[in-house]
């Protein structure tokens, strides 16, 4: 066989990826929602822009003269899913996880809240969201257009649990009364899980798309 004609031939690895990515593919298109489309709660306060491909979506709203805008990323998922030959062994670690007081691990999602005044100042959060409870990791202050020489590192605040008490409970305060609410992070985890179903049947189709050239 002439070389030129050899190498016009798809290797057969290649065939067989194909094979294996529509295999894929049609396996998430039965088993996920990836075309449901989730119903907005009437009572839900930000506007979402979703764009396709892309791994976080963005929430925006107006509150008494501030503009609000939360990043949400893709959930860190804990499904409960173990191993059957250590599922004794496990289940005494977590008896005793929970005598030493440790909560067992829950699902969470990523959060980073920026609240801005005008053209002022912003204050970002960067928080965890459980299904009952929403964690502050961190606090900072912003100012706009701020401009550090390359060399130093911006001061951001002390670690936001070494913060008094009560400043941490009206901070949480704070962002409840501008939307940050269990009920709006719960319906967020639900609407990410989609969407994580929808970007992992994208990406496989161009998958597909490349190894088919």
């Amino acid at each position: 066989m002439p070389f030129s004609s050899a190498t016009a031939l798809k290797p057969s690895s290649d065939d067989e990826l194909l094979r294996i990515v529509k295999a894929e593919i049609k396996f998430a298109e039965d088993c996920d929602d990836h075309d449901r489309v989730e119903e907005i709660p009437d009572s839900f306060p930000f506007k979402i822009t979703d764009n396709k491909g892309l791994n976080d979506i963005t929430l925006t709203r107006t509150y008494q003269g501030e503009k609000i805008e939360v990043l949400v990323s893709m959930p860190n998922l804990v499904t409960g899913d173990e191993p059957e030959h250590d599922q004794d062994e496990d289940d005494k670690e977590k008896d005793d996880d929970q005598d030493d007081g440790e909560k067992p691990p829950k699902s969470s999602l990523p959060l980073t809240v920026t609240i801005t005044k005008s053209d002022g100042p912003s204050l970002e959060f960067t928080c965890t969201a459980y299904p009952d409870e929403i964690l502050i990791d961190t606090l900072s202050v912003k100012q706009p257009s701020e401009k550090l020489e390359e060399d130093y590192i911006a001061y951001e605040g002390p670690d936001f649990n070494d913060l008094d008490e009560n400043l941490q409970r009206a901070f949480h305060k704070y962002l409840e009364l501008r939307g940050i609410t269990p009920m709006t992070t719960n319906f967020l985890h639900e609407y990410m899980i989609n969407k994580d179903s929808r970007e992992y049947l994208f990406w496989l189709n161009k998958l597909k798309d490349f190894v088919k050239q």
